[in-house]
């Protein structure tokens, strides 16, 4: 005999979520930053992209795509995005140019105003790539000369 399965009344659905609600849910910030571009790609923590906004999308003038006044912008438009889907905590991966000195001016920007936004971040990690090596340089053996 196979016994009746018991309906749960909706309220009680609903506290049970409630209670399983109290858990945030984490995202990956991919961060790209270079003194041409800023470009933010938010992941979900298998890789799954949920939000990507670039500075050639917030404004239309080439030379202020770099600015971290147009990277306040591209953390308001991702805020929006990750507060509609119940977002909280963000692991932050910043990427530079290859080889580059320094990040670019929208990398602190832009997290500076998610955390005024009132996301948690949980970690920030530099995955600028450098150069191991690779090819012979371009010059000779003595170099290049005036």
């Amino acid at each position: 005999m196979k016994k009746a399965i018991e309906e749960i009344p909706v309220e009680q659905m609903e506290k049970k979520e409630e209670k399983k609600g109290g858990k945030e849910v984490e995202a990956i910030l991919n961060v790209y930053t270079s003194f041409n571009n800023t470009l933010a790609h938010v992941t979900d923590m298998s890789g799954r992209t949920i939000a990507k906004v670039t500075g050639g999308m917030v404004t239309k003038h080439g030379r202020l795509k770099a600015n971290p006044t147009i990277a306040i912008f591209i953390a308001k438009r991702l805020a929006e995005t990750l507060n509609e889907l119940g977002i909280k905590s963000l692991y932050v991966r910043i990427r530079s140019k290859t080889n580059s000195p320094a990040l670019g001016p929208g990398a602190h920007a832009i997290i500076k105003s998610l955390t005024r936004e009132g996301f948690k971040i949980l970690n920030i990690l530099d995955t600028t790539r450098f150069p191991r090596g690779g090819p012979k340089k371009k010059g000779g053996r003595r170099g290049r000369r005036p």
